[in-house]
């Protein structure tokens, strides 16, 4: 068995920005610090929320420093270092370790689509690399690819490669995941509105959007799960779904990032090629937000 990342919820940390587009490192640290007192079990940054994609190798470095400094062992720091290069997913994953992070997080090469054997050898590259823990990142919908559990089974001997983040959707394929690997691989949902459905499979928690938003209430999603309390947590799901479906009405972290902008915490717009919502959806974010209470 191998140790757990984290138990709960994971918060998929925003990235602010400037009016001039560069990161806001203060008010990264002000969020990071308030997700933590909100009740985030862990915090994830440089990831598909974080806008990972548009940050250059240095930025992404930086923002690992920050979150580190602020965290100050109080949660597992988890930073991503994704790329369709594994000679660049090593390096960054290995920046990531000498930053301070606590594991990486990596995403399936994207585009390129690998077959087996090289997603096999590409996770084997980066964790010989940066010998932190590792959660396997997939998310078909973005990248073309789907790891199937068998190859899953095979990635899990690798004493690095400790857990999943799972965006596909597909709650069938992580139970023969979790069938196939038992207790050598963690799962975490990938998906917030599949938090309490992935926890009756085994997860471990959730690596969030909408904790961004809400950290407490994803988090005592969690927490009712593990006391035994399913029929709450259930009912505490489902509460959530409009917001939910609100912060992912258009593509993410746009949603979610103008979300907390309405808030008037002044996180900047997302970087290009991701361009501002429309009016509309704007608008039902904006009632959605009322409705909870929370603008």
């Amino acid at each position: 068995m191998k140790n757990t990342i984290f138990t709960g919820c994971g918060a998929a940390a925003a990235t602010p920005m400037h009016s001039d587009g560069s990161v806001n490192l203060k008010k990264y640290a002000e969020h990071i610090d308030e997700l933590i007192e909100k009740g985030a079990d862990a915090i994830v940054v440089n990831g598909t929320t974080g806008e990972s994609a548009v940050l250059s190798d240095e930025e992404q470095y930086n923002i690992i420093c920050c979150a580190k400094d602020v965290i100050n062992r109080r949660v597992p720091l988890i930073a991503g270092a994704g790329s369709n290069n594994t000679r660049h997913a090593a390096k960054l994953a290995l920046n990531a370790r000498n930053a301070g992070a606590d594991a990486v997080l990596a995403v399936t090469p994207y585009y390129n689509k690998a077959n087996e054997n090289g997603l096999i050898e590409h996770y084997s590259y980066i964790t010989k690399w940066c010998q932190l823990p590792l959660i396997v990142y997939n998310v078909p919908s973005r990248t073309g690819v789907n790891i199937k559990p068998e190859t899953y089974a095979k990635l899990a001997e690798n004493p690095f490669i400790c857990a999943i983040k799972e965006a596909s959707g597909n709650l069938a394929q992580a139970e023969r995941t979790l069938s196939l690997c038992g207790d050598k691989i963690d799962i975490y949902s990938g998906s917030d509105e599949l938090t309490v459905p992935f926890l009756s499979i085994g997860a471990k928690g959730v690596i969030s959007v909408a904790a961004n938003i809400v950290p407490e209430k994803m988090q005592k999603l969690c927490s009712l799960f593990f006391e035994g309390k399913y029929i709450e947590a259930a009912k505490k799901q489902i509460e959530i779904i409009p917001l939910i479906d609100a912060l992912f009405s258009d593509v993410n972290p746009i949603p979610v990032k103008e979300a907390i902008n309405m808030l008037g915490k002044d996180f900047g717009p997302c970087r290009l090629p991701l361009g501002p919502m429309d009016d509309s959806k704007k608008e039902n974010l904006r009632k959605v937000l009322e409705h909870y209470g929370i603008l």
